[in-house]
């Protein structure tokens, strides 16, 4: 009984104290303030081990494949961290031009400063690429899986498999 005579005089203080709440509401200015201050320009970073595609390039906008979906990211985008998954990357350049790539898999990073690195575990441009080889490298992965006779011989054999449709995919489009 307590309980509820205590909630019901903390509601009726909440009531009593309404037209302060209303005052200070419009008082809040931190969108504002950040717009303000926030860069225009996206710093771009993007390459494997052993080779930069990009080192803090302006660029307008790049598209890419993660784990949970595939997101463009803009100047002043939201900070995250995001694995990717095989894919393309789309590199939009301040010209409009727009650059093409293949991953393997690897990380994203947006910071709040407008920066973006990729860092991916292997990446080629996509006119880089060989159908012919993709589709052999294909077919070798699927005898693999059919096959494998252990967990971890399937998991390897289901990677290549999904790795060899996103770079057919990336051919093919």
């Amino acid at each position: 009984m307590s309980l509820v005579r205590n909630f019901t005089r903390l509601t009726a203080g909440l009531r009593s104290q309404r037209h302060v709440v209303r005052i200070c509401q419009p008082c809040r200015n931190y969108a504002e303030d950040a717009k303000a201050s926030a860069p225009t320009q996206m710093s771009f970073s993007f390459g494997y081990p052993g080779k930069m595609f990009y080192s803090n390039a302006s660029v307008k906008q790049v598209d890419v494949p993660s784990g949970t979906g595939s997101f463009g990211i803009l100047a002043q985008h939201v900070p995250s961290l995001a694995v990717m998954k095989p894919g393309m990357i789309f590199v939009t350049e301040d010209d409009g031009s727009i650059n093409k790539y293949f991953v393997s898999s690897g990380m994203i990073t947006v910071n709040d400063d407008s920066s973006v690195q990729i860092l991916a575990e292997m990446a080629a441009p996509v006119e880089d690429l060989d159908p012919q080889a993709i589709k052999e490298g294909m077919t070798k992965a699927q005898q693999e899986l059919a096959a494998a006779a252990t967990d971890l011989a399937r998991a390897e054999a289901q990677i290549a498999v999904e790795v060899h449709e996103a770079m057919d995919t990336a051919v093919n489009k």
